[in-house]
């Protein structure tokens, strides 16, 4: 990976990536080391060949669909790399599964990829990523120029949350139940350079941040600095990091067309020269907090700080803007922390463990 970014890179708007993180298991649904055979061992399906890659456990494993030029070509790129992982990873053994954090991943038990990069990180880090047996959704949305990704960037801070709480997937950890919906987020949160980030005046602030950081020795790389959204300065995206790996391809889709649907109405408005309300970062934090706490039952501080909206009405209000109805149709579900908890109680561990496996696994 290139060190740093460039302004070069932002040159297309509205291309949209998607990269999901999975967890590779075994027969009884147990995340079990499968990337060495999966990703290296062995050769995968075309449409996975140089998009398929390991994460920093053996279990967990990383799909990038082809750039998309536009949602619906994007959903038959995740349709399609799902059914392709999930045949790879049958054909040799393995099911593949997906939430935020797996029921029965303890990171003690868990083998760590040898790969230097990670190896570097665990050194570097200790134990904030000795421990973290996390997964989620990135979404990437392409945009023409830098300066105005930064702007837009700093604007869909606000949604971060709202996305949190309504993809929230992961109350237990550790086979524990956190009492949280989404104990991914304040587990991924332990590392450095991860969180909400604080608004950028311009993208040369944002790169001087990046040449800063690994001048410094504190990143190796742009790629570390994980924030919940950032402007992608290797790939020219505004980049949305929030959410909970899911289980249901739909539920990914929905905030896929959500993300792509608010990066390109907030790139209008950035040309249309509007001011978009910043709320301080303590404010942003909050709300993420809330995400993370109550999940579905958030309410989130609005954007000029004059009381509270429910997540309802928030995801109501948007997708009317937008016109999109995923999201809505994922508000009318139960939720992902919900149903983990009530399938437990009702029919144990085992049951759990098999929900969690995305269609087509087994």
């Amino acid at each position: 990976m290139e060190e740093l970014g460039s302004v070069g890179a932002f040159d297309q708007m509205g291309t949209v990536g998607v990269e999901e993180e999975f967890f590779v298991v075994d027969a009884d649904g147990r995340p079990v080391s499968g990337t060495d055979t999966l990703v290296y061992g062995t050769d995968p399906p075309e449409i996975l060949d140089g998009r398929l890659d390991h994460e920093l456990f053996k279990c967990v494993i990383e799909t990038q669909i082809p750039t998309a030029g536009s949602v619906a070509e994007a959903e038959e790129g995740v349709r399609a790399v799902r059914e392709a992982l999930v045949e790879h990873a049958a054909a040799h053994g393995f099911g593949v599964a997906a939430a935020g954090l797996h029921p029965s991943a303890d990171w003690r038990e868990l083998e760590h990829a040898e790969k230097p990069r990670y190896r570097s990180q665990l050194e570097r880090i200790q134990y904030p990523q000795h421990r973290n047996t996390t997964a989620g959704v990135h979404v990437h949305v392409g945009v023409d120029d830098a300066d105005k990704a930064t702007w837009i960037a700093n604007a869909v801070r606000w949604h971060c949350p709202v996305l949190l709480a309504l993809s929230a997937n992961s109350p237990y950890w550790c086979r524990f139940d956190t009492g949280l919906e989404s104990a991914r987020a304040k587990i991924f949160e332990g590392l450095p350079n991860t969180g909400m980030p604080t608004a950028f005046d311009s993208f040369e602030a944002y790169a001087e941040l990046e040449r800063r950081l690994v001048e410094y020795g504190s990143i190796e790389d742009r790629g570390e600095l994980w924030y919940d959204v950032r402007p992608h300065s290797g790939h020219g995206t505004v980049e949305v990091r929030a959410p909970d790996a899911q289980a249901d391809p739909e539920v990914t889709l929905a905030f896929v067309e959500y993300v792509h649907a608010l990066v390109c109405d907030l790139a209008e408005r950035y040309e249309d020269g509007e001011t978009v309300p910043q709320p301080r970062r303590e404010v942003l934090d909050e709300n993420k907090w809330r995400a993370i706490r109550h999940g579905r039952d958030a309410s989130f501080i609005r954007r000029d700080s004059q009381g509270t909206v429910t997540l309802d009405r928030a995801v109501e209000r948007a997708a009317d803007r937008l016109g999109v109805d995923g999201v809505l149709d994922v508000l009318d579900r139960e939720d992902g922390a919900s149903h983990q908890r009530r399938l437990r109680e009702e029919s144990g561990i085992d049951a759990l463990r098999e929900s969690l496996l995305i269609p087509g696994s087994s």
